[in-house]
């Protein structure tokens, strides 16, 4: 029996992927890595898994067959690469040898073994991490919003990583978070969903063996830098809080990341200096061949890019979906054809112009 583990990503963020899987072989060399791809090869390149630190790989057409391609439009590429995870861990629990399950983003990087969270497996079937485990100051208001009050908008849980028994329960639970995802997957906050994550809130409602790891070595990121201080111990390894850092999980790579960290940061240079690395190894790690930004599913076949509302109307409308089964397709008797003649969805902007869906 082994531990497997896995990411979900499209080719646009191998770079990433290829960074956590060289971070895990490090620490579990012995762990089986799966890379669930929600994508398709741009042309002139080519996954060779022999030059992979992944031992596994399973496409989204493997994982929901016919159907694939339909379902797929009514996802943006964070959706869509979201959505797999649950028929990822139920694929995943099947196979003969897979004894627990470990789920990263692709965009985390591993530095100390997870031994600690494969032994609270033996006693839980679920393990998950929150996005804060310590309240931030009364005094300072904006840590408030930007953290907790952010983690009641977009979800508890950071599902970044989620560690799953084999057990029945590990398996009831890799079941509905399929049947959720799979229909109600999507950044819909108006009506209190937000992709995977606010799902997993009531995990502890519906299911048993779940446990909250609360240690802040565990899946540290932007959203708790506000109470967790990072530095090295004399034999170098990284501690977070005088605990050693498991996983930092390097969400928003520019900008934006850049901003929250430098907020949240202060003057704790140790954390400046594991973004530095983590930006020259994902350069490392960049294929030339792939193009910036790259998602098959993210235009129709002439090459013209699928506006979201687009995609949340075909997805609204089972009218639509029965009319046209293969929605990257333009021409005659096209849904991007339907759109150019009844919606003004194509046009600049995007938004739902002069239809009303029902």
């Amino acid at each position: 029996m082994s531990i497997h583990a896995f990411t979900s990503c499209s080719y646009s963020y191998l770079n990433r992927a290829r960074v956590l899987a060289s971070s895990l072989k490090r620490q579990h060399p012995d762990w089986v890595l799966w890379l669930v791809m929600t994508d398709k090869e741009p042309e002139g390149f080519t996954l060779d898994l022999d030059k992979e630190d992944y031992d596994r790989i399973v496409t989204a057409e493997e994982l929901f067959g016919d159907e694939t391609e339909s379902w797929l439009f009514g996802h943006d590429i964070v959706e869509a690469c979201t959505a797999v995870k649950g028929r990822a861990c139920v694929h995943i629990l099947s196979q003969p040898d897979c004894e627990k399950l470990v789920y990263f983003d692709p965009d985390i990087a591993v530095f100390n073994p997870m031994d600690e969270v494969l032994d609270l497996l033996d006693d839980y079937s679920i393990v998950l991490t929150p996005h804060q485990t310590d309240p931030d100051a009364m005094k300072n208001r904006t840590a408030i919003i930007d953290n907790e009050i952010t983690s009641l908008s977009y979800g508890i849980f950071n599902l970044g990583f989620i560690a799953l028994a084999n057990d029945d329960e590990g398996r009831r639970f890799a079941q509905w978070w399929d049947d959720r995802l799979h229909d109600w997957c999507h950044d819909d906050l108006e009506h209190g969903i937000f992709v995977d994550q606010k799902w997993c809130n009531l995990v502890p409602c519906f299911f048993d063996g779940v446990k909250v790891l609360r240690d802040p070595g565990y899946n540290v990121a932007s959203w708790n830098l506000s109470n967790r201080e990072m530095r090295y111990d004399a034999d170098g390894n990284a501690l977070i809080n005088d605990r050693p850092l498991r996983f930092y999980h390097f969400t928003k790579l520019g900008p934006v990341g850049d901003t929250m960290t430098q907020r949240y940061a202060g003057n704790n240079i140790e954390i400046y200096e594991l973004w530095w690395w983590y930006r020259n190894a994902v350069l490392a790690a960049t294929s030339n061949d792939i193009p910036k930004g790259w998602w098959y599913y993210g235009k129709f076949d002439s090459g013209v890019k699928i506006p979201k509302a687009a995609r949340v109307l075909y997805r609204q409308r089972q009218d639509l979906r029965n009319a046209f089964p293969d929605p990257l397709k333009t021409g005659e008797s096209s849904y991007y054809g339907w759109l150019q003649a009844e919606t003004d969805l194509m046009e600049a902007g995007g938004d739902m112009g002069r239809f009303i869906p029902v």
